[in-house]
Order: structure tokens, then sequence, then C-alpha cells
């Protein structure tokens, strides 16, 4: 089990954090997404280490930026 936060800007309410979790959610081997929308920390746990692009990507399609990888 692989666990890894980001950092994501521009989550102002509960309707961002549902979206950023829908989208980094679907991203294959993805098996869990905890959003944190104080702090914009985004957890995702896999099986194995998920390419940053990939869960970048899926930030951007909710209409979010990843800051940095933590």
């Amino acid at each position: 089990m692989t666990t890894t936060a980001y950092t994501v800007k521009g989550m102002t309410c509960g309707h961002c954090v549902s979206s950023v979790k829908e989208e980094v959610g679907e991203v294959p081997g993805v098996t869990g997404v905890d959003v944190d929308l104080a702090t914009g920390l985004v957890t995702v746990r896999s099986e194995s280490p998920i390419d940053t692009a990939q869960i970048t990507a899926a930030v951007a399609e909710a209409g979010y930026e990843v800051v940095t990888p933590s």
C-alpha cells in the first residue's frame, strides 16, 4: 500500500472537495482519497505508486491545481 500527499490550491467548499475526490478516485490504481479543505491536502492511497502526472491531471480536470507534491 502506498500513500502520497499533494497540496491543492483553489478549493473553497464541500463541492470542491467532492469534485477532487471523484476525479482522483477515477485514476487507475487509486484505492482511496482523503481531502482536507482547510489545508488543501489531498492524500491518495494506492496499491502501488501512481505517477504524479496522473494525479495532477485528475486535479486539473476537477478545476484545481496541484501546488507541489508533498
